[in-house]
């Protein structure tokens, strides 16, 4: 009986709570973590050991930032520990994890690779007595030049907030100067990252057409349908290279499985077009850098990056790179390592409105140019491999670990060898 008039209660109460807008639930949650977490100590000491946290075993683009700065202490021989938490899910096997190690390095700094609007609920997600005294980072990514209202939360919850590009930087200066909290720009040290052995990962083992020239789109659904922008990466292959049989599309897509609405569209813009291939499969670390091996061509069209991982990744892999000329990719592509394409900013229009603010833009990219650099990469091999070469070298150089060990340096982190 008790359980039947809690549900009666609660049942109206989630009715209710489903009628406000996306906005104003995500920002009431964030405010309801704020109200829960536990406030940071002023000026904690640091040691030498760092404890890196996320989603780590999830397949996004801050789970890979936590995984990709591990791996570059690691090979700097920087005393460094992974920690997998869920912000929004509490796991027992986690919390045992996270109290064994916050427990035995008390004085470690913890870098969050989790957004603002969820940082209360990371905290939350750990033991709330290995917090106290204890630096705290907040490695955040958006893709916008403003921030939605729900980031405010997460400020006075880190000492410190690092981000991946210099764009993320400009959007959460003006809050983060209001908070007197720095702001550093630490790129994601991909340079650093493990580098798989692929060369026995054939084309056929990745479902890849052999003696074919491969353009490669790969994104997550899950970081935004209509800002990864598949449709406009199809349409600008299907304008350059519709009926050439010598050159194939590969959509590279993650999480499909639980976006039907987006892959029904992504489906319907291919039909009746052989020459594009869709792979949904979840690849191992080593199969994804053989994918990008394999690719002669790597095509981002997005409206808008906080960083562009996979832009970032091909160059590293020594791939060409077709790029919407805006946000954080323009940072690194440039006419001397890759095809830069031009775009009309137009007010943001997100149907998940996980973007939909007011005075927020972003790029719609010009298809006709994309075409163009696409032919002449395809038709050009002697000027696509050198564009691979330079780009292969400013990645070397542009994502290194030094940004990482500075900042590390600046937060108290003796750098001593683990």
């Amino acid at each position: 009986m008790f359980f039947d008039g809690v549900s009666t209660l609660v049942q109206p109460l989630h009715q209710l709570w489903r009628l406000l807008p996306p906005s104003s639930r995500r920002y009431g949650l964030a405010r309801l973590g704020a109200f829960l977490a536990p406030s940071i100590t002023s000026n904690p000491y640091t040691d030498s050991t760092v404890i890196i946290a996320g989603e780590v075993s999830r397949a996004s683009g801050l789970g890979e930032g936590a995984r990709v700065m591990h791996q570059a202490l690691e090979k700097h021989h920087i005393s460094s520990q992974l920690l997998d938490i869920s912000p929004y899910s509490f796991s027992f096997s986690q919390y045992r994890e996270a109290y064994q190690l916050l427990s035995e390095y008390l004085y470690a700094p913890l870098i969050l690779h989790i957004n603002a609007p969820q940082i209360p609920y990371a905290l939350l997600s750990l033991p709330r007595r290995f917090l106290k005294h204890r630096k705290i980072i907040g490695y955040w990514a958006w893709e916008l030049e403003v921030l939605p209202k729900d980031w405010e939360v997460g400020f006075q919850f880190v000492h410190e907030i690092w981000v991946p590009s210099q764009f993320v930087a400009n959007a959460i200066k003006p809050w983060a100067n209001k908070k007197q909290k720095i702001v550093r720009v630490v790129p994601h040290p991909i340079a650093d990252r493990i580098a798989h052995t692929v060369q026995n990962i054939d084309r056929a083992l990745l479902g890849l057409p052999e003696n074919k020239i491969i353009i490669l789109v790969s994104f997550n659904l899950s970081s935004s349908f209509v800002r990864k922008n598949p449709l406009g990466a199809i349409l600008a292959f299907l304008k350059a290279c519709e009926h050439d049989r010598s050159v194939c599309l590969v959509l590279k897509i993650t999480y499909s499985e639980y976006y039907r609405e987006d892959m029904a569209k992504i489906m319907s813009a291919i039909q009746g077009h052989d020459n594009i291939i869709v792979n949904t499969s979840l690849l191992s670390a080593a199969e994804n850098q053989a994918l990008f091996h394999h690719a002669d061509i790597v095509l981002s069209l997005h409206r808008s990056e906080g960083f562009g991982l996979v832009p970032a990744e091909a160059m590293l892999c020594g791939k060409p790179v077709v790029s919407t000329d805006w946000s954080a990719t323009a940072e690194f592509i440039d006419d001397t390592c890759g095809i830069p394409v031009n775009y009309n900013l137009i007010p943001v229009q997100d149907s998940r409105e996980v973007y939909q603010l007011s005075n927020a833009y972003w790029a719609e990219p010009d298809y006709d140019i994309a075409a163009q650099a696409i032919n002449k990469l395809v038709f050009n091999s002697y000027y696509r491999f050198a564009l691979g070469d330079v780009a292969c070298k400013r990645a070397r150089e542009q994502f290194d670990s030094q940004s990482l060990i500075k900042g590390l340096s600046a937060i108290g982190v003796v750098m001593n060898k683990g």
